[in-house]
């Protein structure tokens, strides 16, 4: 009776949401498969974990767990001013980046209203549009599984109110480069909202060809705001830190309007200051995913999957099946994968780029299954 209750109450949009899938927690893995060993790479974690600065800093903030943490998040905007040279005003702290598109989408969306996003995509960048109520276009990416420019300006020549672009895409990892990105943002109609989801940005912008998107965006006059996270690169996945830089001080202001005032908790913002303090860390994280990227490619070519192009800490490849099937197998090794289940993608599977040592776990087992087939 009260389940029927609450479905009157609630609001439409929110019984017809998808679930983001998290994926399995590492107890749940070792209690359903009997495990010792857990390979994780299903959510695209820096296998280095954080600086050490960063447990230092988490230590001395032990003692001060009963004081609130600064809701204006001072010290870090300031910090992040300097690093992207942006003023601190322009700069918003969310818990995680996907906080900021849910601020975005709570700030700005209507119902009725128009985004567009790619396909397939980040799962939150459809999820928290359609909360809000509005009307979402997928622009899927090409047969090379690179973007689609020409379907991406048809797209855009209509009115949209809001456009999510993840630059590199998320699940498949391809890049738009500097010309190409230019284009997209000048096809956006004027009164659009540019959403540029930059959460793999460390892993590729000493690319030459990779946008300064920030230099490209402020030469035009669309509203518009880069989002980047320290979850990937920086290590800090479990602390929830993500910010965006807003093309003016108005549009932070609506996103703080909309957000909760202690948002980002006091160690998170400690471990976030300390993690600057060490771009080394970053750097040696980068070039070990690179590295490793390039190698796992190589083998999952030689295995025969299809695999996208990515500049990413992730590969996305074709399972040549239901890509449950696939991780459900690679589960009773104790590897977690990450299978697409978008429309016209689950047979397509998500691994991130982990330590050496994992990486070759999961490319053995592959190996296993696949010399059991041929056998």
């Amino acid at each position: 009776m009260s389940q029927i209750q609450i479905e009157k109450l609630a609001r439409k949009e929110a019984l017809q949401l998808g679930v983001y899938n998290a994926g399995m927690s590492d107890d749940a893995v070792r209690e359903t498969w009997q495990v010792d060993h857990i390979t994780r790479l299903g959510s695209n974690e820096n296998p280095l974990g954080a600086s050490p600065l960063v447990a230092a800093a988490l230590r001395a903030d032990l003692g001060h767990t009963g004081i609130y943490s600064d809701s204006a998040s001072l010290k870090l905007r300031h910090a992040l001013a300097e690093l992207t040279s942006a003023e601190a005003e322009r700069i918003v702290i969310g818990n995680g980046s996907e906080e900021l598109l849910k601020l975005l989408c709570l700030a700005f969306i209507n119902p009725g209203e128009r985004v567009v996003t790619l396909e397939p995509s980040f799962g939150l960048h459809q999820i928290y549009p359609q909360m809000m109520g509005a009307q979402v276009e997928l622009v899927p990416v090409n047969q090379q599984m690179e973007f689609d420019l020409p379907a991406w300006q048809q797209a855009l020549s209509q009115p949209t109110k809001m456009l999510i672009l993840s630059n590199p895409s998320n699940p498949v990892g391809c890049m738009l480069c500097r010309e190409d990105f230019t284009r997209l943002i000048e096809q956006a109609p004027q009164d659009c909202i540019l959403v540029i989801d930059e959460a793999y940005y460390e892993y590729c912008h000493h690319l030459s060809d990779y946008p300064d998107s920030l230099n490209v965006l402020a030469a035009q006059p669309r509203p518009w705001i880069v989002l980047r996270t320290f979850s990937k690169a920086w290590g800090l996945a479990g602390l929830r830190v993500g910010y965006g830089i807003a093309s003016d001080e108005a549009l932070a202001g609506v996103i703080n309007r909309v957000r909760t005032p202690f948002n980002i908790n006091r160690s998170a913002q400690a471990a976030a200051l300390a993690a600057l303090q060490d771009p080394a860390h970053v750097a040696a994280s980068v070039a070990l995913i690179a590295g490793q990227r390039e190698l796992m490619r190589q083998q999952l070519i030689e295995l025969g999957y299809q695999v996208a192009p990515s500049v990413a800490n992730f590969l996305f490849f074709r399972a040549g099946g239901d890509s449950r099937d696939l991780a459900k197998k690679l589960l009773e090794h104790g590897i977690i994968v990450k299978p697409w289940r978008e429309a016209g993608y689950t047979d397509w599977v998500r691994v991130s780029v982990g330590s050496p040592e994992d990486n070759l776990i999961f490319i053995n087992a592959l190996r296993g299954m696949y010399a059991t087939q041929c056998g």
